[in-house]
C-alpha cells in the first residue's frame, strides 16, 4: 500500500484560539468538549490534536494537557471537539467548564495519519477513548473508497468509546471488553486475527494504551500488514521544545533517534517503534553515551577481528 502524509495543507502552521465553550457532555465514562475555534478546525487532519490550558487565567497548573480532536464540524465557523478520562486536577477541571465558558486551545498539532492512494480495506482499532481520533479518520478513508472496519475495546461496557457509531458507519464493528459486559469478552488482540482474516484487511490504523499498540503491531507484523499507531506519551508543551514525549523509533536509515511525539508524531508506523525499550534511552540510539555510526562501529569491529587473526586467534 502506498500512502501519503494527510493533505495538502497538513503542515499549516497551528492556532491558538480562546474559544467559547459551545457543548460540555458526559459521553458515559468519559466527558467531551465542543469549543468554536475556527483557526484550529480549519488546519485539522485526522490523528492531530490540541493542547488545552487548564486552570484558568491565576492557576499554578502551567502546562497543557494534549487531547486527539475527535470531531470538526463547519458549525458557528468551526468547531473542534475532544474527548477525555478526568485523571487529575487539570481534566477535574475540565469537566467542570459549561456552555459559554472560555478556553484556550492551541492546534492542529503533530503529524496526521497517512492516507492510502488507492481503495483498501482498512482496520481501525481503538482502546478506551482512545479511539476518539478514529472516526474523523474513518470518514476520510470512506471518500476515497476504502472499506472501514472498527476492532474497538476497553475494560468495560462504559469505557468503549463510539460503539455505536462504529456499528452505524462502519462495515463491521467488533466489540471486546475485559469484563464481558459488551461484546466479545476480552481483549481487541484476542479479536485481531479473526477479524484481519474476515475483512481481509490491507491496513491497521490503531490508536489507545501503549501496550495495545504493542500488541497490534506485533500481530500485525505476522500478517505482513502496515500499521499506523497514533501513541498516547505524556506530552507537556505539544510543541516539541520540552522532550518528555520522546520514545525509540527507527529510521529509513537504520538508525535508533529518540523522537518527540508531539512534533514527530503521534503517529509512527508501527514496526518502527521499539516497544520493548520505551521509557528508555536504548544503548544505540542516536547521541546516547557511547554512540557511534554503523560504519564506525562495523570498521572497528573489521580491525579488531583483523587483529585476532594475526595473533592466531588469540
Amino acid at each position: 500500500m502506498t500512502a501519503e502524509r494527510g493533505e495538502p495543507g497538513a503542515a499549516l502552521v497551528p492556532a491558538q484560539v480562546k474559544g467559547i465553550v459551545l457543548t460540555a457532555r458526559r459521553v458515559d465514562a468519559y466527558h467531551a468538549i465542543t469549543v468554536i475555534a475556527p483557526g484550529v478546525a480549519a488546519r485539522f487532519r485526522p490523528g492531530q490534536f490540541v493542547a488545552v490550558a487548564v486552570g484558568g487565567p491565576e492557576t499554578s497548573m502551567l502546562l497543557r494537557r494534549a487531547f486527539s480532536i475527535h470531531e470538526v464540524r463547519p458549525d458557528h465557523g468551526g468547531t473542534v471537539e475532544f474527548v477525555f478520562a478526568v485523571a487529575g486536577p487539570g481534566t477535574r477541571w475540565l469537566s467542570e467548564l459549561r456552555t459559554r465558558d472560555t478556553l484556550d486551545v492551541a492546534g492542529p498539532l503533530g503529524r496526521p495519519f497517512p492516507l492510502p492512494r488507492d481503495p483498501v480495506n482498512a482496520l481501525l482499532v481503538g482502546g478506551g477513548y482512545g479511539s476518539a481520533p478514529l472516526f474523523a479518520l474513518a470518514g476520510k478513508l470512506r471518500g476515497r473508497g476504502c472499506s472501514v472496519d472498527f476492532l474497538l475495546g476497553a475494560a468495560s461496557g462504559d469505557k468503549v468509546f463510539g460503539a455505536l457509531t462504529a456499528r452505524r458507519t462502519g462495515r463491521s464493528a467488533t466489540i471486546t471488553t475485559v469484563d464481558g459486559s459488551l461484546g466479545v469478552r476480552g481483549i481487541v488482540t484476542d479479536m485481531l486475527g479473526q477479524v484481519i482474516h474476515e475483512a481481509r484487511t490491507d491496513v491497521i490504523y490503531a490508536c489507545g494504551p501503549m501496550a495495545m499498540l504493542r500488541q497490534v503491531t506485533a500481530l500485525a507484523r505476522r500478517y505482513d500488514i502496515p500499521v499506523q499507531v497514533a501513541v498516547e506519551e505524556a506530552m507537556a508543551c505539544g510543541i516539541g521544545v520540552c522532550m518528555t514525549c520522546v520514545l525509540p523509533v527507527v529510521g529509513s536509515d537504520g538508525i535508533t533517534r529518540m523522537v518527540r511525539s508531539c512534533v514527530d508524531g503521534p503517529v509512527f508506523r508501527g514496526e518502527q517503534v521499539r516497544w520493548d525499550e520505551v521509557g528508555t534511552i536504548p544503548f544505540d540510539a542516536f547521541g546516547a553515551p557511547g554512540w557511534e555510526p554503523k560504519l564506525k562501529r562495523d570498521a572497528a569491529a573489521a580491525r579488531d577481528s583483523v587483529k585476532k587473526a594475526g595473533h592466531g586467534g588469540t
